[in-house]
């Protein structure tokens, strides 16, 4: 660890912070029916929508019907990318004559980004035509991650409404989602990622050639289009198999940071817009904070593990002048920005990725999965991580109320059976699926441990890893097991389906029970939520439910490799 390398981490995180409060207050124009910006200019494109698809945004809808809506869709998005991968062939824009992808691989794609997950069993640059790229996979970023937002939005009008069944109309949610906050977002970021040397065109891939005399591919294609909304939607999903470590797609360090900073900037700035929706700004702050320590945490736990190097290599110049593990690293990045971009896209939903989770130390790895396992709450995906985050805010609660003998209290209202039940029902849903199907994975000697690199502790945190990325709809991977394979296209595609549409539920049931009852007054024994004590137990009840949860498993994943690194054993 090094002075430097600590300051350039403090300064992302106060960037952070400064843009947390003007994007909350712009969310909450664009949501809470105040006039939004750039409505002179967009509002009508957005009326023009509304009538072409015969929306009627102000009328409400109660929670099932929000759901139903979501889900039909969602399902419908599925299927229309799937059929253009499996039309991929005989559609235009496939300079490369790309074949379609197999049925598997099709279905798992189409469920992964239609759930905001973005995990990809296959090289985008080698499998995916530029149509696909642009109408299938890009459009359905801009779609999830809208589905994210609304979510949350309800789960936000859910606590500051009462005595109502109405949380909002899904279609015009989506609606402004995309158009007030994604696509000038994107816009703007598609326009600054070409000015730093992103690629942007349709030209079939080149081959030149190499010093050597040999022909290498260089793949080209409307990158900075899809990379901008990747990014600003948390999607994760490249262009490039490499990722964000492409340098036509990440090719100064100024474009890096500004990739870190679009990753988290809605979910941020959604905790502001919870303050200032429910007339508690300093409980939003609270619930920043919570995450921000988190985040804080985990990133200089792994900046150390990577700074102290792998002992059994020798101390030869690439540990001892760059100080540390470069494995798997961009020395343009070098393991500062590697460390704080592999903790902040898996403290968010977001795939992306600009160094090889895989080739981490064991503790420097363990720290990103940690961050999924936690349930996705570290600022998280755009909307889920806010209503995760608000998920164990319920749990919190209830356990003060439990301390001083008192019904629990949230923001005006009490937090019954019902709410704690379905905040616990969203807790054990996550664990559930990631360890079933790990296990069900470690036991298939002929189809879940043939895709391993290495075996032993490593192979099994690989195994673990991809499955907890799906099921908390992250995408991002150790990259050590090919899971492009029938087994891990089926099972990781479930475990998607599981992780986004199983834990909605019980938040859309929280917001509409929230949003019935009656306002309580504050008394004596209500616990406050905008205090430093709130904050200190809400992390605590997120790491003692994570712990409790999934230590085992670490003790024979990451934990073990590490103290066999130490031993001189070898992997």
């Amino acid at each position: 660890m090094t002075l430097n390398g600590i300051l350039q981490i403090l300064g992302y995180l106060v960037v952070l912070t400064l843009v947390t409060k003007p994007m909350g207050i712009y969310l909450t124009r664009v949501f809470d029916g105040e006039r939004a910006p750039f409505e002179r200019i967009l509002g009508p494109i957005e009326r023009m929508i509304y009538a072409f698809c015969r929306i009627k945004p102000d009328s409400e809808m109660n929670w099932k019907q929000y759901g139903r809506a979501m889900v039909a869709f969602s399902m419908i998005s599925t299927l229309a990318v799937y059929a253009i991968q499996r039309l991929q062939y005989y559609l235009p824009l496939n300079p490369q004559a790309f074949a379609a992808p197999s049925p598997d691989s099709s279905f798992n794609t189409a469920v992964s980004f239609m759930t905001n997950t973005n995990w990809q069993g296959y090289s985008g640059e080698a499998t995916m035509s530029y149509f696909t790229q642009m109408t299938a996979l890009s459009i359905q970023n801009f779609a999830s991650a809208a589905v994210g937002l609304a979510i949350a939005v309800v789960l936000i009008r859910g606590i500051a409404r009462f005595e109502t069944d109405s949380l909002g109309n899904f279609w015009s949610d989506i609606v402004r989602g995309i158009l007030y906050v994604l696509l000038p977002l994107a816009f703007v970021a598609a326009i600054f990622f070409v000015s730093q040397g992103v690629i942007q065109n349709f030209k079939p891939y080149e081959v030149v050639q190499t010093l050597e005399g040999t022909g290498q591919t260089i793949a080209m294609g409307p990158v900075a289009s899809q990379l901008a909304i990747v990014l600003v939607g948390t999607n994760g999903g490249g262009f490039f198999n490499a990722n964000s470590a492409h340098p036509f797609l990440n090719p100064t360090p100024l474009a890096n940071f500004v990739q870190m900073l679009l990753i988290l900037i809605i979910p941020a700035g959604l905790t502001y817009t919870l303050g200032r929706v429910t007339r508690s700004q300093s409980h939003g702050w609270a619930v920043y904070a919570a995450m921000m320590i988190l985040l804080t945490c985990g990133t200089f736990a792994s900046y150390w593990a990577e700074s102290r190097g792998n002992p059994l290599l020798p101390q030869n110049a690439d540990q001892s002048t760059l100080g540390g593990n470069m494995e798997g690293k961009e020395s343009r990045f070098g393991i500062t920005n590697s460390v704080l971009f592999a903790t902040v896209t898996t403290g968010a939903s977001c795939g992306a990725v600009n160094s090889m989770h895989d080739s981490f130390t064991p503790l420097g790895g363990m720290v990103p999965l940690v961050n999924i396992l936690l349930g996705e709450v570290i600022f998280g995906g755009i909307g889920a991580g806010l209503y995760g985050m608000l998920v164990f805010v319920i749990l919190t609660v209830f356990i003060a109320g439990l301390m001083v003998g008192r019904t629990p209290e949230y923001l005006g209202k009490k937090i019954e059976s019902y709410d704690v039940q379905m905040a616990i029902l969203y807790a054990l849903i996550f664990p559930l699926t990631i360890l079933v199907l790990t296990a069900i994975s470690v036991l298939g000697e002929d189809f879940g441990l043939t895709s391993l690199n290495n075996p032993g502790a490593h192979g099994l945190s690989e195994i673990l890893y991809a499955f907890t990325s799906a099921t908390g709809n992250n995408g991002s991977a150790f990259a050590g097991l090919n899971a492009n394979t029938l087994w891990y296209n089926t099972a990781l595609g479930a475990a998607m389906l599981v992780g986004r549409f199983l834990m909605i539920v019980p938040v859309l049931a929280i917001a509409n029970n929230l949003a019935r009852k009656k306002r309580v007054p504050e008394s004596l024994g209500t616990f406050p939520v905008n205090t430093a004590l709130f904050t200190a137990l809400l992390i605590s009840v997120i790491i003692i439910v994570g712990a409790l949860t999934f230590f085992p498993v670490l003790t024979l994943s990451p934990i073990l490799e590490h103290f066999q690194m130490l031993s001189g054993q070898k992997f």
